[in-house]
Protein backbone atom coordinates (compact mmCIF):
# COMPACT_ATOMS: atom_id res chain seq x y z
CA UNK A 1 0.00 0.00 0.00
CA UNK A 2 1.19 3.58 -0.87
CA UNK A 3 1.33 6.04 2.12
CA UNK A 4 -1.04 8.68 2.09
CA UNK A 5 1.14 11.42 1.13
CA UNK A 6 1.01 14.32 3.16
CA UNK A 7 -1.23 17.23 2.72
CA UNK A 8 -0.70 21.18 3.34
CA UNK A 9 -0.32 22.38 6.91
CA UNK A 10 -3.29 21.81 9.16
CA UNK A 11 -4.64 22.41 12.80
CA UNK A 12 -1.90 20.02 14.72
CA UNK A 13 -4.79 20.07 17.57
CA UNK A 14 -6.83 16.80 16.95
CA UNK A 15 -10.04 16.06 19.18
CA UNK A 16 -9.65 13.64 21.91
CA UNK A 17 -9.69 9.74 20.81
CA UNK A 18 -11.61 7.23 22.44
CA UNK A 19 -11.76 4.60 19.75
CA UNK A 20 -7.66 2.65 20.09
CA UNK A 21 -8.51 -1.18 18.44
CA UNK A 22 -6.97 -0.12 15.58
CA UNK A 23 -3.95 1.94 16.20
CA UNK A 24 -0.01 1.20 17.23
CA UNK A 25 3.14 2.49 18.28
CA UNK A 26 5.64 2.51 15.78
CA UNK A 27 9.58 3.66 15.70
CA UNK A 28 11.04 4.78 12.10
CA UNK A 29 14.68 5.93 12.18
CA UNK A 30 17.62 5.31 11.95
CA UNK A 31 21.01 5.41 13.90
CA UNK A 32 25.08 5.14 15.04
CA UNK A 33 24.32 1.73 14.42
CA UNK A 34 22.71 1.45 11.11
CA UNK A 35 24.19 4.56 9.36
CA UNK A 36 27.12 6.85 8.78
CA UNK A 37 27.71 9.47 10.25
CA UNK A 38 27.17 11.63 6.64
CA UNK A 39 23.28 10.29 6.15
CA UNK A 40 22.74 11.15 9.98
CA UNK A 41 24.38 14.83 8.83
CA UNK A 42 21.60 14.76 5.83
CA UNK A 43 18.20 13.98 7.82
CA UNK A 44 19.09 15.61 10.86
CA UNK A 45 16.46 18.17 12.21
CA UNK A 46 17.27 21.35 13.93
CA UNK A 47 15.05 22.24 16.85
CA UNK A 48 13.85 25.37 15.26
CA UNK A 49 12.59 23.23 12.06
CA UNK A 50 10.67 20.33 14.60
CA UNK A 51 7.51 22.75 14.89
CA UNK A 52 7.08 22.79 11.12
CA UNK A 53 8.12 18.78 10.26
CA UNK A 54 5.52 18.09 13.28
CA UNK A 55 2.96 20.19 11.35
CA UNK A 56 3.55 18.22 7.99
CA UNK A 57 3.75 15.11 9.69
CA UNK A 58 0.16 15.85 11.27
CA UNK A 59 -1.13 16.03 7.95
CA UNK A 60 -0.56 12.13 6.98
CA UNK A 61 -3.78 9.97 7.56
CA UNK A 62 -2.63 7.29 9.07
CA UNK A 63 -0.82 9.48 11.87
CA UNK A 64 -2.42 10.37 14.99
CA UNK A 65 0.39 11.33 17.32
CA UNK A 66 3.85 12.36 16.13
CA UNK A 67 7.04 13.38 17.76
CA UNK A 68 10.73 13.55 16.21
CA UNK A 69 14.11 12.53 17.85
CA UNK A 70 16.66 13.97 15.97
CA UNK A 71 20.27 14.25 17.99
CA UNK A 72 23.85 13.66 16.22
CA UNK A 73 23.52 9.98 16.88
CA UNK A 74 20.26 8.93 15.80
CA UNK A 75 17.18 10.49 13.37
CA UNK A 76 13.94 8.77 14.59
CA UNK A 77 9.79 9.34 14.69
CA UNK A 78 7.75 7.87 17.27
CA UNK A 79 4.13 7.52 16.12
CA UNK A 80 0.71 6.49 17.24
CA UNK A 81 -0.88 5.07 13.95
CA UNK A 82 -3.65 3.63 12.22
CA UNK A 83 -1.79 1.86 9.57
CA UNK A 84 1.85 1.04 10.18
CA UNK A 85 2.51 0.50 6.64
CA UNK A 86 0.86 3.40 4.91
CA UNK A 87 2.49 5.73 8.18
CA UNK A 88 5.57 4.27 7.38
CA UNK A 89 5.67 5.24 3.56
CA UNK A 90 4.55 8.99 4.59
CA UNK A 91 7.16 9.23 7.03
CA UNK A 92 9.95 8.15 4.52
CA UNK A 93 8.34 10.17 1.59
CA UNK A 94 8.22 13.35 3.50
CA UNK A 95 11.78 12.64 4.88
CA UNK A 96 13.28 12.62 1.27
CA UNK A 97 11.37 15.25 -0.11
CA UNK A 98 12.31 17.04 2.61
CA UNK A 99 16.32 16.65 1.93
CA UNK A 100 15.94 16.04 -2.02
CA UNK A 101 17.03 12.51 -1.80
CA UNK A 102 15.77 9.56 -3.44
CA UNK A 103 13.78 7.14 -0.68
CA UNK A 104 16.15 4.70 -1.84
CA UNK A 105 19.31 6.37 -1.38
CA UNK A 106 18.44 5.68 3.15
CA UNK A 107 15.80 3.63 3.57
CA UNK A 108 17.85 0.27 3.41
CA UNK A 109 19.37 2.48 6.78
CA UNK A 110 16.36 2.47 8.48
CA UNK A 111 14.41 0.22 10.85
CA UNK A 112 10.59 0.15 11.83
CA UNK A 113 9.61 -0.77 15.06
CA UNK A 114 5.88 -1.68 16.31
CA UNK A 115 4.04 -2.63 19.58
CA UNK A 116 6.02 -3.68 22.56
CA UNK A 117 9.13 -3.54 20.70
CA UNK A 118 8.77 0.52 19.78
CA UNK A 119 7.98 0.60 23.35
CA UNK A 120 10.94 -1.29 24.58
CA UNK A 121 13.79 0.85 21.99
CA UNK A 122 11.92 4.21 23.38
CA UNK A 123 13.02 3.03 27.33
CA UNK A 124 16.14 1.99 25.52
CA UNK A 125 17.23 5.08 24.09
CA UNK A 126 15.70 7.10 27.40
CA UNK A 127 17.97 5.12 29.47
CA UNK A 128 20.92 5.36 27.75
CA UNK A 129 20.92 1.74 26.56
CA UNK A 130 21.36 2.09 22.85
CA UNK A 131 23.90 5.56 23.15
CA UNK A 132 26.87 5.08 21.59
CA UNK A 133 28.44 5.03 24.82
CA UNK A 134 26.42 2.88 27.60
CA UNK A 135 25.22 5.45 30.34
CA UNK A 136 25.93 8.60 28.88
CA UNK A 137 23.51 11.64 30.08
CA UNK A 138 22.94 13.44 27.11
CA UNK A 139 20.43 11.78 25.36
CA UNK A 140 17.92 11.67 27.97
CA UNK A 141 17.63 15.71 27.68
CA UNK A 142 17.46 15.52 24.36
CA UNK A 143 14.42 13.09 24.42
CA UNK A 144 12.29 15.68 26.96
CA UNK A 145 13.89 18.36 25.09
CA UNK A 146 12.10 17.31 21.37
CA UNK A 147 9.06 15.73 23.96
CA UNK A 148 8.92 19.26 24.78
CA UNK A 149 8.34 20.72 21.13
CA UNK A 150 5.68 17.85 20.14
CA UNK A 151 3.97 19.08 23.62
CA UNK A 152 4.16 22.87 22.72
CA UNK A 153 2.68 21.80 19.05
CA UNK A 154 0.04 19.24 20.77
CA UNK A 155 1.13 16.70 18.03
CA UNK A 156 1.33 14.46 21.14
CA UNK A 157 -2.09 12.63 22.79
CA UNK A 158 -2.74 10.29 25.35
CA UNK A 159 -0.78 7.28 24.02
CA UNK A 160 2.72 9.16 23.19
CA UNK A 161 2.07 11.33 26.76
CA UNK A 162 1.89 8.64 28.50
CA UNK A 163 4.62 6.43 26.59
CA UNK A 164 7.22 9.53 27.10
CA UNK A 165 6.43 10.18 31.03
CA UNK A 166 6.60 6.42 31.39
CA UNK A 167 10.00 6.08 29.39
CA UNK A 168 11.41 9.49 31.73
CA UNK A 169 10.00 7.45 34.77
CA UNK A 170 12.28 4.02 33.47
CA UNK A 171 15.11 6.33 32.93
CA UNK A 172 15.29 7.53 36.30
CA UNK A 173 14.94 3.95 37.50
CA UNK A 174 17.51 2.86 35.74
CA UNK A 175 19.98 5.53 36.70
CA UNK A 176 19.31 5.25 40.73
CA UNK A 177 18.42 1.48 40.68
CA UNK A 178 21.51 0.33 38.63
CA UNK A 179 25.36 1.53 38.13
CA UNK A 180 25.29 2.25 34.28
CA UNK A 181 26.51 5.69 34.59
CA UNK A 182 28.96 5.50 38.19
CA UNK A 183 32.16 4.66 36.24
CA UNK A 184 34.35 6.51 33.79
CA UNK A 185 34.75 4.95 30.65
CA UNK A 186 37.28 7.47 28.89
CA UNK A 187 40.93 7.92 28.75
CA UNK A 188 39.67 11.19 30.54
CA UNK A 189 36.93 10.98 32.31
CA UNK A 190 38.84 7.38 34.38
CA UNK A 191 42.09 10.17 34.68
CA UNK A 192 39.06 12.28 36.30
CA UNK A 193 37.97 9.43 38.90
CA UNK A 194 41.21 8.32 40.03
CA UNK A 195 42.02 12.07 40.24
CA UNK A 196 39.03 11.98 42.74
CA UNK A 197 40.29 8.86 45.08
CA UNK A 198 43.53 10.84 45.68
CA UNK A 199 41.97 14.24 46.51
CA UNK A 200 38.85 13.17 47.08
CA UNK A 201 37.46 17.11 46.22
CA UNK A 202 39.01 18.56 42.76
CA UNK A 203 37.89 22.39 43.46
CA UNK A 204 40.84 25.07 44.17
CA UNK A 205 42.95 22.15 42.37
CA UNK A 206 45.76 23.25 40.30
CA UNK A 207 46.06 21.75 37.06
CA UNK A 208 49.22 21.99 34.55
CA UNK A 209 49.00 20.81 31.15
CA UNK A 210 52.94 19.88 29.33
CA UNK A 211 52.00 20.11 25.22
CA UNK A 212 49.01 21.36 24.39
CA UNK A 213 47.16 18.23 22.19
CA UNK A 214 43.85 17.48 21.95
CA UNK A 215 43.66 14.72 24.29
CA UNK A 216 45.00 16.77 26.70
CA UNK A 217 42.75 19.64 26.23
CA UNK A 218 39.88 17.44 26.72
CA UNK A 219 41.05 16.03 30.13
CA UNK A 220 41.60 19.51 30.96
CA UNK A 221 37.80 20.79 30.05
CA UNK A 222 36.78 17.63 31.73
CA UNK A 223 38.47 18.84 34.95
CA UNK A 224 37.71 22.39 35.00
CA UNK A 225 33.79 21.27 35.13
CA UNK A 226 35.09 19.16 38.10
CA UNK A 227 35.50 22.81 39.65
CA UNK A 228 39.84 23.09 39.48
CA UNK A 229 41.47 26.70 40.46
CA UNK A 230 43.71 27.60 37.84
CA UNK A 231 45.36 26.16 34.27
CA UNK A 232 48.81 26.14 33.94
CA UNK A 233 49.78 25.57 30.31
CA UNK A 234 53.46 24.45 29.05
CA UNK A 235 54.28 24.42 25.28
CA UNK A 236 57.43 24.34 22.68
CA UNK A 237 55.07 26.51 21.22
CA UNK A 238 54.75 29.46 23.48
CA UNK A 239 52.16 31.24 21.28
CA UNK A 240 50.13 27.74 21.46
CA UNK A 241 50.64 27.88 25.27
CA UNK A 242 48.96 31.35 25.25
CA UNK A 243 46.13 30.37 23.20
CA UNK A 244 45.17 27.63 25.08
CA UNK A 245 45.80 29.12 28.86
CA UNK A 246 43.74 32.10 27.56
CA UNK A 247 40.66 29.57 26.55
CA UNK A 248 40.78 28.07 30.07
CA UNK A 249 41.32 31.62 31.65
CA UNK A 250 44.58 30.03 32.97
CA UNK A 251 48.31 31.03 32.86
CA UNK A 252 50.95 30.06 30.17
CA UNK A 253 54.83 29.61 30.41
CA UNK A 254 57.93 28.59 28.85
CA UNK A 255 58.91 25.34 28.30
CA UNK A 256 62.17 25.42 29.79
CA UNK A 257 60.04 26.34 33.10
CA UNK A 258 57.86 23.67 32.91
CA UNK A 259 59.87 22.13 36.00
CA UNK A 260 59.97 24.71 38.19
CA UNK A 261 56.44 24.91 37.76
CA UNK A 262 55.18 22.15 38.91
CA UNK A 263 55.43 22.40 42.17
CA UNK A 264 52.51 24.66 42.24
CA UNK A 265 50.75 21.64 40.02
CA UNK A 266 48.78 19.05 41.78
CA UNK A 267 47.29 17.61 38.42
CA UNK A 268 49.50 17.28 35.57
CA UNK A 269 48.73 15.80 32.41
CA UNK A 270 51.69 15.55 30.30
CA UNK A 271 51.39 15.00 25.83
CA UNK A 272 54.72 16.22 24.41
CA UNK A 273 55.23 14.29 21.62
CA UNK A 274 59.09 14.26 22.89
CA UNK A 275 61.55 11.69 21.17
CA UNK A 276 62.54 10.60 24.70
CA UNK A 277 61.54 11.13 28.54
CA UNK A 278 60.90 14.61 29.42
CA UNK A 279 60.26 13.79 33.67
CA UNK A 280 63.15 11.67 35.34
CA UNK A 281 62.93 9.85 38.59
CA UNK A 282 65.19 11.97 40.26
CA UNK A 283 62.88 15.40 38.84
CA UNK A 284 60.18 13.93 40.62
CA UNK A 285 61.76 13.32 43.83
CA UNK A 286 62.97 16.72 43.76
CA UNK A 287 59.88 18.64 43.00
CA UNK A 288 57.64 16.23 45.57
CA UNK A 289 60.40 17.82 48.02
CA UNK A 290 59.42 21.10 47.04
CA UNK A 291 55.58 20.50 47.35
CA UNK A 292 56.74 19.16 51.04
CA UNK A 293 55.36 15.47 50.03
CA UNK A 294 52.34 16.85 49.23
CA UNK A 295 50.32 14.40 46.88
CA UNK A 296 50.86 14.74 42.82
CA UNK A 297 48.87 13.30 40.11
CA UNK A 298 50.93 12.59 36.86
CA UNK A 299 48.78 11.41 33.47
CA UNK A 300 51.35 10.31 31.23
CA UNK A 301 49.45 10.56 27.49
CA UNK A 302 52.14 10.50 24.91
CA UNK A 303 53.63 8.20 22.68
CA UNK A 304 56.72 7.49 24.09
CA UNK A 305 55.70 8.29 27.54
CA UNK A 306 56.73 11.38 28.49
CA UNK A 307 57.87 10.40 32.27
CA UNK A 308 59.87 7.68 33.88
CA UNK A 309 57.62 4.76 34.92
CA UNK A 310 59.88 4.52 38.06
CA UNK A 311 58.40 7.66 39.28
CA UNK A 312 55.60 5.69 40.78
CA UNK A 313 58.62 4.23 43.49
CA UNK A 314 58.29 8.21 44.85
CA UNK A 315 55.91 8.33 48.30
CA UNK A 316 52.84 10.65 47.04
CA UNK A 317 53.74 10.68 43.44
CA UNK A 318 50.52 8.94 41.33
CA UNK A 319 51.62 8.07 37.71
CA UNK A 320 49.15 6.63 35.38
CA UNK A 321 49.89 6.11 31.36
CA UNK A 322 47.53 5.85 28.70
CA UNK A 323 48.00 2.00 28.91
CA UNK A 324 46.48 2.08 32.65
CA UNK A 325 43.51 4.48 31.98
CA UNK A 326 42.51 2.66 29.09
CA UNK A 327 42.59 -0.58 31.17
CA UNK A 328 40.89 1.64 34.29
CA UNK A 329 38.43 2.71 31.05
CA UNK A 330 37.98 -0.97 30.20
CA UNK A 331 37.03 -2.70 32.86
CA UNK A 332 34.56 0.52 34.02
CA UNK A 333 32.40 -0.41 30.52
CA UNK A 334 32.52 -4.24 31.53
CA UNK A 335 30.89 -3.34 34.69
CA UNK A 336 28.83 -0.70 32.86
CA UNK A 337 27.52 -3.81 30.73
CA UNK A 338 26.84 -5.78 33.70
CA UNK A 339 24.57 -3.34 35.10
CA UNK A 340 23.01 -3.15 31.59
CA UNK A 341 22.06 -6.40 31.94
CA UNK A 342 20.35 -5.89 34.96
CA UNK A 343 18.75 -2.58 33.25
CA UNK A 344 17.01 -4.68 30.49
CA UNK A 345 15.40 -7.13 33.02
CA UNK A 346 14.05 -3.19 34.33
CA UNK A 347 12.76 -2.28 30.90
CA UNK A 348 11.45 -5.76 30.23
CA UNK A 349 8.89 -5.59 33.10
CA UNK A 350 7.97 -1.62 32.57
CA UNK A 351 7.45 -2.85 28.87
CA UNK A 352 4.95 -5.63 30.13
CA UNK A 353 3.24 -2.83 32.22
CA UNK A 354 2.94 -0.63 29.31
CA UNK A 355 1.47 -2.82 26.98
CA UNK A 356 -1.10 -3.90 29.95
CA UNK A 357 -2.54 -0.60 29.84
CA UNK A 358 -2.38 0.08 26.59
CA UNK A 359 -4.44 -3.24 25.53
CA UNK A 360 -6.71 -1.88 28.22
CA UNK A 361 -7.57 1.37 26.39
CA UNK A 362 -8.64 -0.69 23.50
CA UNK A 363 -11.61 -2.31 25.38
CA UNK A 364 -12.78 1.35 25.75
CA UNK A 365 -14.85 1.25 23.10
CA UNK A 366 -17.05 -1.71 24.75
CA UNK A 367 -16.62 0.08 27.72
CA UNK A 368 -18.50 3.07 26.79
CA UNK A 369 -20.80 0.99 24.16
CA UNK A 370 -21.82 -1.08 27.69
CA UNK A 371 -22.18 1.54 29.77
CA UNK A 372 -24.00 3.68 27.14
CA UNK A 373 -26.68 0.87 25.92
CA UNK A 374 -27.75 -0.24 29.89
CA UNK A 375 -27.58 3.95 30.77
CA UNK A 376 -30.47 4.06 27.90
CA UNK A 377 -32.44 1.27 29.07
CA UNK A 378 -32.11 2.70 32.38
CA UNK A 379 -33.39 6.13 31.90
CA UNK A 380 -36.03 5.15 29.63
CA UNK A 381 -38.07 2.71 32.88
CA UNK A 382 -37.66 5.19 35.15
CA UNK A 383 -39.24 7.36 32.27
CA UNK A 384 -41.76 5.22 31.82
CA UNK A 385 -42.64 4.48 35.57
CA UNK A 386 -42.39 7.68 36.84
CA UNK A 387 -45.32 8.57 33.93
CA UNK A 388 -47.40 5.90 35.71
CA UNK A 389 -46.73 7.20 39.55
CA UNK A 390 -47.46 11.55 39.00
CA UNK A 391 -47.88 11.92 42.63
CA UNK A 392 -44.38 11.52 43.52
CA UNK A 393 -42.11 14.53 44.94
CA UNK A 394 -39.02 16.10 43.05
CA UNK A 395 -37.46 14.36 46.11
CA UNK A 396 -38.59 10.72 45.26
CA UNK A 397 -38.36 10.84 41.73
CA UNK A 398 -34.52 11.47 42.45
CA UNK A 399 -34.67 8.81 44.75
CA UNK A 400 -35.81 6.40 41.90
CA UNK A 401 -33.09 8.03 39.76
CA UNK A 402 -30.14 7.46 42.15
CA UNK A 403 -30.99 3.96 43.21
CA UNK A 404 -31.73 2.76 39.67
CA UNK A 405 -27.91 4.71 38.78
CA UNK A 406 -26.45 2.32 41.70
CA UNK A 407 -27.87 -0.89 40.64
CA UNK A 408 -26.88 -0.49 37.29
CA UNK A 409 -23.48 0.68 38.35
CA UNK A 410 -23.26 -2.55 40.26
CA UNK A 411 -24.28 -4.89 37.46
CA UNK A 412 -21.99 -3.13 35.24
CA UNK A 413 -19.10 -3.31 37.87
CA UNK A 414 -18.00 -7.39 37.91
CA UNK A 415 -18.15 -7.23 34.02
CA UNK A 416 -16.16 -4.10 32.99
CA UNK A 417 -13.39 -5.25 35.54
CA UNK A 418 -12.81 -8.49 34.34
CA UNK A 419 -12.81 -6.87 30.60
CA UNK A 420 -10.12 -4.83 31.78
CA UNK A 421 -8.48 -8.06 33.16
CA UNK A 422 -8.84 -9.68 30.35
CA UNK A 423 -7.42 -6.93 27.99
CA UNK A 424 -3.99 -7.53 28.95
CA UNK A 425 -4.23 -10.91 27.82
CA UNK A 426 -3.28 -11.97 24.80
CA UNK A 427 -6.90 -13.26 23.84
CA UNK A 428 -8.52 -10.62 25.38
CA UNK A 429 -10.17 -9.10 22.30
CA UNK A 430 -12.34 -12.39 22.20
CA UNK A 431 -14.09 -11.36 25.69
CA UNK A 432 -14.62 -8.20 24.51
CA UNK A 433 -16.28 -10.03 21.36
CA UNK A 434 -18.61 -12.00 23.74
CA UNK A 435 -19.60 -8.81 26.04
CA UNK A 436 -20.52 -6.77 22.75
CA UNK A 437 -22.80 -9.98 21.99
CA UNK A 438 -24.24 -10.25 25.40
CA UNK A 439 -25.69 -7.16 25.13
CA UNK A 440 -26.54 -6.89 21.58
CA UNK A 441 -23.97 -3.95 20.47
CA UNK A 442 -23.16 -3.62 17.51
CA UNK A 443 -19.77 -2.42 15.31
CA UNK A 444 -20.40 1.28 13.85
Amino acid sequence: MQGARCGPYRTPYPAPRTDFTSMDIIVLGLSHKTAPLELREKLHIPESELPEVLDRLGACGPILERMMLSTCNRVEAYAVVDEVEGARRSIVEFLAERIKLEAGDFEPCLYLLTSDQAIRHIFRVASSLDAMMIGEAQILGQVKAAFGVALEREATGIILNNLMERAFYVAKRVRTETGIATSAVSVSTAAIELAKKIFGDLKGRAVMLIGAGKMSELSAKHLLAEGVGSVIVANRNFNRAVELADRFNGRAVRYDAFKSEMARADVVISSTGAPHQILSKADLQEIILQRRNRPIFLIDIAHPRDIDPRANEIDNVYLYDQENLEGVAQANLRERQREAERAEVLIDREVSQFVGWLASLKVVPTILAMRHKVESIRQEEVRRALARLPGLTPEEREAISTLTSSIVNKILHDPMTELKRQSAQKDGHLYANILRRLFAIRDE
